[in-house]
């Protein structure tokens, strides 16, 4: 506060004339510059970050949502097996095969009936076609039914395009002998030279009692070896029309590499994966079972390097897997949704299986087993890998699972752990990439809010906070800001990120120097200036930016229509703040009914107030915010209207800023303007009990106390004998400001008898030995006090009474450096104290001392220092 600016000339016997203070401390410094540097003469405010309650229900979208149910994706929603599709379950092709440039030839083959291929004849007479019939419909019920495996043990040697279209046929005759068709694959005969041709000609051209004895002894595991050995055959070959395809494909030693995988391949699936298929089949009763099956299903597919789209048998198995979404078992539907993205599926079976980890996720009882299986990295990895427009449904339902699992402590540090926070960057790049005239921007974001809020989650760790830092966040979510600022989720969102990470240095400072930021923030404010939870946080945000850097006051000063943006969010709430208070008063509400917290519309009024009172340290910036009426006016009708019992921060608040705009005394200032109704409207603050309202007033009185028509309101009103009071709060600060006030008032000559009235001189006298060695600063503003009103000394017993010679032996005291000065503090601290003893302290103290010493006659005897 400004103290002594209107420090006076003051004459002695021996000197013509005593230059102020504020000169003979630092000749070469002004007044601003002395008061600048004593002791916070602009003070910024701080404030809570607003309080966001969690949602009660994991979903995609929260309760307050501005998306019409309607017009976004459900986050309830019934899943089974028939969601997904199995057409699109088949293994993709490793080899791009060239369009045939010739007509397809019905070829005839030799007469040997072992390499020849006989199709299917009709039934001759009525019995056969009804037993026909009836394997069909046992084949169909069968497979209704679910039981995919006897259904699917397709021989290996057929390829994929015959394990589709031909599979029901051949499956009937693969089965009817045996139900189990499993338990016969399990057993093992080698083959010997004359089995060693594809078993699915034999079965063809046989009956089906040959095929039973025959097919039950041959061992699936050698058929690819057994075929390859044909290839190698001449004779076989020109039989064999497969063995042409076959060559087709297999050339040089890459194409013996590939056979040998392929059978290793086999050799794998049927003594590793088939049996615990048949668990799976076996067990659908037992859903403990079934998740240890899965287990094993899962680590045996990752053993032989079966996960993915290019394992040959992947249809057979995932139509077996989702058979089994049917069972309402979330442990079960989780091992089973894991499985299944490892597989790679796409299109709708991936929009399904996202589905399906969403519905697991949104269950926090399910979190533990979540974290056991390690879910998330299989949807970290569709993230990472599936294409964004193609399959932004599924990123929307694999986002939103993600979401939910950041509700959890444990997975919110696993996903930062695992480098989330970067794929969640790249994801939000490719959406911002995608423009308003794409027909993909609308539904893209959905995602978009998932993606935020789960940013917004993972933004409390200390660790995401540096990765958001160096992947340039700051920059991403400005754009964002800016492409949906329509989308009040969207941009929610967003400022709850900006509003959580604003409040760390590092983080505010990169904010800062994105320009953007403020014409964006602006914008925002002017959209949806009704928001209350958009704009308290906006607000929050701007009020982190100006409290510690200087250039962030001016650079959001100077954006358009900064000024009347903030003039006009006061009015709106402080008018939204009088109708609540109004409401209150018209039923009869007792004080104590009222919430004592703050209101909604005072939150914000709340932190209006802090950004003015930050702004206003800027001396260009504080001074034009001085010179606005309206701004003076408004802060002055919150002083008018609430009391600090109603709400203390913001009556506090606009008590600190009129205090900073009081600072620059300009003819313009409407601070000036409006001086003496501030100061009644102070008074009721200084009377009040709260500590930290009293000593907010006392400082603006400090400042205001400079113009005469306020020494005279002080006198007037007594205020004086209050100052005097607070000298014996036994607080530094307390007694700092009350004495400023004290050293304008003595100022007048008229009024420097207070100081005698209730025992000022004694208090004085103990503030300086209470903390003088602590506080150099109010050390010197004492004595300056002291130094004013001592002016017309004709004797020191006259003047200060009994305390002359206290008085006497304490300046002694103080002015010795060897005593004064506390050498045991740290090198930095000690020379802070003995640059204000040095420049502040002492060349006040001893001309106080000089004057005491000419005006007393002896030293008492005996006198001894208090320190």
């Amino acid at each position: 506060t400004l103290l002594c600016s209107r420090m006076q000339p003051s004459k002695d016997k021996n000197t013509e004339k005593a230059e102020p203070f504020y000169r003979l401390s630092v000749p070469k410094k002004t007044c601003s510059e002395i008061i600048n540097e004593a002791r916070n003469v602009l003070r910024t405010l701080s404030t809570q970050r607003p309080f966001t309650p969690t949602e009660d229900q994991r979903q995609l979208f929260g309760s307050g949502s501005s998306r019409p149910p309607q017009n976004r994706p459900p986050s309830v929603f019934s899943l089974h097996a028939s969601s997904f599709d199995l057409a699109e379950s088949r293994p993709v092709s490793g080899v791009r095969l060239s369009p045939l440039d010739h007509k397809p030839v019905l070829v005839t083959f030799a007469k040997d009936e072992d390499f020849s291929i006989s199709f299917p004849k009709p039934p001759t007479d009525a019995a056969e076609v009804r037993k026909l019939s009836s394997a069909r419909a046992r084949f169909f019920r069968r497979t209704s039914q679910g039981n995919f495996l006897s259904a699917k043990m397709i021989p290996p040697n057929q390829n994929e395009e015959k394990l589709e279209s031909e599979e029901p046929a051949m499956m009937n005759n693969l089965c009817r002998s045996n139900n189990n068709c499993l338990s016969e694959q399990r057993s093992y005969t080698p083959f010997n030279a004359e089995s060693r041709q594809l078993i699915c000609n034999e079965r063809f051209g046989r009956s089906e009692k040959e095929d039973s004895l025959k097919g039950t002894t041959e061992n699936f595991l050698f058929q690819l070896r057994g075929e390859s050995d044909q290839i190698k055959r001449p004779g076989a070959m020109s039989s064999q029309p497969r063995s042409v395809d076959w060559k087709r494909r297999v050339t040089g030693s890459e194409d013996e590499t590939r056979i040998n995988e392929s059978e290793k391949e086999e050799i794998f699936w049927h003594m590793k994966v088939l049996p615990i298929l048949h668990e799976l089949e076996k067990v659908e009763d037992n859903t403990e079972n079934l998740c240890l099956a899965c287990t094993e299903l899962y680590q045996a597919l990752n053993e032989g390097n079966m996960l993915g789209k290019r394992f040959k048998r992947r249809s057979v198995l995932l139509k077996i897997l989702y058979k089994l979404v049917d069972i309402d078992s979330d442990p079960l539907r989780l091992k089973l949704a894991k499985i299944i993205l490892a597989m790679k599926v796409d299109g709708k079976n991936l929009l399904s299986v996202c589905k399906l980890a969403f519905k697991i996720c949104r269950n926090e009882k399910n979190d533990c087993i979540i974290q056991n299986d390690r879910l998330f990295d299989c949807l970290l990895d569709v993230l990472r890998t599936e294409d964004l427009q193609k399959n932004s449904e599924a990123l929307l339902y694999c986002m939103g699972a993600i979401k939910c699992m950041s509700g959890n402590a444990v997975l919110l540090n696993e996903m930062v752990n695992k480098g989330a926070v970067e794929i969640f960057l790249q994801l939000m790049k490719q959406i911002n990439n995608v423009k308003e005239n794409d027909t993909h921007f609308f539904n893209l974001g959905h995602l978009l809010v998932q993606v935020t809020a789960t940013l917004r989650n993972v933004a409390d760790l200390a660790p995401a906070r540096c990765q958001l830092i160096c992947s340039g966040a700051v920059s991403e979510l400005c754009v964002a800001l800016e492409q949906r600022m329509n989308d009040k989720d969207v941009c929610t969102y967003i400022v709850r990120i900006f509003s959580k990470l604003s409040s760390y240095n590092d983080f505010c400072a990169a904010l800062a120097d994105c320009s953007r930021c403020y014409i964006l923030f602006l914008a925002l404010l002017n959209k949806h200036q009704k928001q209350q939870d958009l704009v308290i946080r906006i607000v929050f945000i701007l009020g982190n930016l100006t409290e510690k850097n200087n250039q962030a006051r001016e650079q959001f000063f100077k954006e358009r229509g900064s000024v009347n943006t903030l003039i006009s969010l006061f009015q709106t709430y402080h008018e939204l703040d009088l109708n609540a208070q109004k409401w209150y008063h018209e039923r009869g509400r007792e004080e104590k009914n009222h919430p004592k917290h703050p209101s909604e519309a005072e939150d914000v009024l709340i932190k209006l107030i802090r950004v003015l009172a930050n702004l206003s340290i800027h001396p260009s910036v504080g001074a034009a915010l001085a010179a606005a009426h309206r701004i003076v006016e408004l802060l002055i009708t919150v002083l008018e209207y609430k009391s600090v019992d109603d709400c203390e921060e913001l009556v506090i608040n606009a008590a600190t800023t009129i205090n900073n705009l009081s600072y620059y005394k300009m003819k313009s200032s409407a601070v000036q303007d409006k001086k003496l109704h501030i100061a009644e409207m102070l008074l009721k603050l200084l009377m009040s009990n709260n500590m930290d309202g009293v000593v907010e007033a006392v400082r603006v009185f400090g400042n205001l106390s400079q113009h005469h028509e306020i020494c005279d309101f002080i006198m007037q009103k007594k205020i004086y004998k209050f100052m005097i009071a607070l000298l014996d709060a036994k607080n530094q600060d307390v007694c700092f400001s009350a004495c400023g006030v004290l050293l304008n008032l003595t100022v007048d000559k008229n009024k420097r008898t207070l100081l005698m009235e209730e025992g000022g001189i004694a208090k004085l006298v103990d503030c300086l030995q209470d903390f003088g060695p602590a506080d150099w600063q109010l050390a010197c503003l004492i004595c300056k006090t002291l130094w004013n009103y001592s002016e017309n000394i004709t004797s020191a017993t006259s003047c200060f009474g009994e305390d002359a010679d206290t008085l006497l032996v304490l300046l002694t005291a103080l002015l010795d450096e060897e005593l004064a000065l506390d050498h045991s503090l740290d090198t930095d601290l000690k020379d802070h104290h003995k640059l204000y003893w040095e420049k502040e302290f002492k060349p006040v103290a001893e001309k106080l001392l000089d004057r005491i010493q000419r005006h007393h006659s002896s030293l008492p005897a005996g006198t001894t220092t208090p320190f």
